[in-house]
Order: structure tokens, then C-alpha cells, then sequence
């Protein structure tokens, strides 16, 4: 048994077309173990959901590339590996709920053999009894009445849908589960019965997870590490506890705290960063924050290298380089 369930190692990622090449993911190295649960946070279009689906082996074939870097979920090089064997692995050892659920479900297939289908291709000589009894588990254990199993997704609430989605995810008791901000398009009382589901389902099934989100209060309330990306790189990672109490932060992540409505405090308006995210298109040399930091200086456009600050608490910025000149 590897020591991690999932290591990634300098993981490059482009999509190609006719007009330009996008520079989606560059660089990304990260590990998680079993049971641990890691939240991915950053703006729209820093990387976050082509890194995922590049460890399910699920870029678009023939425009999304990986170029570099490795992926071994266990001991399986998903880059390398075959897709028949990707299909042994999807479902079964890793897992997706994905953010919108009205796109995730077949809307002319019932609820019950959507989550079926996946019981049924990695438990091939289990009884059509014995699968039905696992759907209807599924269904109560997600609160939703094994009853209505037999329901399209027409006819079920966004909430309900998404708990549906988690159930397909869950079915096979994977090791991982990657959840693409699986409560963004919920309103708020439902956001907090989703989080509190998942929470529950992974304690008891010792599930590891990668959670995408663009909200640093939901990865306080369900992660134990946090990984913040920008421009298709993790420009800081540490313990969530660290990041949140740290004097020492990444300019981009301490944009994103301050961004955060304070309960204690009293102010009109929240603090926002000035700019734009970079150009896809392009490909940065330097630090792909320094167009929008207001610490920039001529050696952000050169390489950054990651600074450990304190033991397990890792910045990309040169503003905590202990050696400048080196």
C-alpha cells in the first residue's frame, strides 16, 4: 500500500484549438493522504477543475493535453494508464460530484439506474437483488426515500438532485472523492445540509477528498489543508489552521481572507483586488500574481521559488525569500 492515495507532480495541462493554446495548469504538485480532506481555492479559471479532472483522466480528447508532470493515484500512473483501466478506477477507487447537477444527470434515465450503473460495471457478480438493496441504502442515506428511486431528474428539487449526485459518487465506497464546488449553485440553507452530508458520508466511509470551492469559509468548516491556486499554479498551501492565523501569507490569499465579511468587525464595504486574472494564452515566466499585487517588484517576473515559512506552511513568492539576492 503507497504511503499517499494521490500524488501529483509538476503537472502541466493545455488545451489546444485553432485560434490559441491555453496554459490551463502549471507546475501543480500536491499529496493527499487517506481519509484527508483538501480544499482547492482560487478564482474562475485558476486550474482548479482541469487539475481535478486530469487525476480522473477526463480531458476532452484531442484539445485537452497533459504536457508534462505525473499522476499516481495509489500506485497507477493516470496519465499513462490505459482507458480501460482509468474505467476500472473511476467510480470505484475515485470518484467526481460534479457542480451542476442538472448536467451530470441523464434527465431520460430514473435516478435509481443512474446510480445502478456504476454499482452494477464494478460488482459484476453481485445479485440484481443485492444491487437494488445498495441503491436503496444510497438513496435513504443521502434522505431521499428509496421509493422515489424510480424518478426522473425532472422531478426532484436542485437540492435533492445534488444529493443524488453524491449518492452515484458515493455508491462505490470510492478512497477519493474530487467535489467541483458541489454546493455553489444551492442557496445557502441547502449549502450548509450539503456540506454537513458530505462531512458525514466521508467520516464514515474514511474517504479522502479534494473539495473546489471559492469560499475560504466553506474549507474552514470541512477541510484539514488548503491549497490556493492563481494563474494554473498553488501559489500557497499549509494546514487550514495555518493559513487562516498566519502573519506570513501569499498577497493573492491575503485578498481572499480579506474579502471575507467579519462578524466582529464594522465596515461598509469588503475589500476587493484590483485587476484582472492573467491571460490564459500566455505563458508567465514569473509570478502570475504580479499584475495585480501591490508588492511587485522586478524579481516577481523572474521564476518563484516555494518558500517553506513555517513547517508544512509553503509560499511562491519571493516577498518571503529569506536569500533575495541569492
Amino acid at each position: 500500500m503507497p504511503e499517499k492515495l494521490l500524488r501529483i507532480e509538476n503537472l502541466h495541462v493545455t488545451y489546444s484549438s485553432e485560434i490559441a493554446d491555453v496554459y490551463a495548469v502549471n507546475g501543480v504538485s500536491l499529496e493527499l493522504g487517506c481519509g484527508e480532506t483538501l480544499g482547492l481555492v482560487g478564482e474562475t479559471g485558476a486550474g482548479k477543475t482541469t487539475t481535478v479532472k486530469a487525476i480522473m483522466k477526463l480531458l476532452s480528447e484531442g484539445v485537452g493535453e497533459i504536457t508534462q508532470g505525473e499522476i499516481y493515484l495509489e500506485d497507477i500512473n493516470m496519465r499513462t494508464c490505459s482507458e480501460k483501466q482509468a474505467c476500472t478506477l473511476r467510480g470505484k477507487t475515485v470518484s467526481m460530484i460534479f457542480q451542476d447537477p442538472m448536467s451530470a444527470l441523464n434527465p431520460v434515465y430514473t435516478v435509481g439506474d443512474q446510480i445502478l450503473e456504476g454499482l452494477r460495471t464494478h460488482n459484476p457478480n453481485a445479485s440484481t437483488k443485492e444491487l437494488q438493496k445498495r441503491v436503496d441504502e444510497m438513496m435513504e442515506l443521502v434522505g431521499i426515500p428509496a421509493e422515489r428511486k424510480n424518478g426522473y431528474p425532472h422531478e426532484f428539487s436542485g437540492g435533492m438532485k445534488q444529493r443524488i449526485v453524491i449518492a452515484i459518487a458515493l455508491a462505490c465506497e470510492p478512497k477519493l472523492i474530487l467535489a467541483d464546488e458541489p454546493t455553489t449553485a444551492l442557496d445557502v440553507t441547502i449549502q450548509a445540509q450539503m456540506l454537513a452530508l458530505i462531512r458525514d458520508l466521508q467520516r464514515r466511509m474514511n474517504t479522502a477528498m479534494i473539495l473546489i470551492t471559492h469560499d475560504f469559509g466553506v474549507v474552514g468548516q470541512t477541510c484539514e489543508r488548503v491549497a490556493v491556486m492563481y494563474g494554473g499554479e498553488i501559489v500557497e498551501s499549509g494546514k487550514v489552521e495555518q493559513i487562516f492565523r498566519a502573519d506570513k501569507l501569499h498577497p493573492y490569499t491575503r485578498g481572499l481572507l480579506n474579502a471575507i465579511p467579519k462578524l466582529d468587525q464594522d465596515f461598509r464595504r469588503l475589500e476587493t483586488i484590483d485587476g484582472m486574472v492573467p491571460d490564459p494564452t500566455v505563458k508567465i515566466v514569473g509570478c502570475p500574481f504580479a499584475d495585480r499585487c501591490k508588492h511587485t517588484t522586478a524579481r516577481c517576473r523572474q521564476p518563484q521559488t516555494e518558500i517553506e515559512v513555517e513547517p508544512g506552511h509553503i509560499i511562491k513568492c519571493c516577498l518571503f525569500d529569506p536569500h533575495p539576492e541569492a
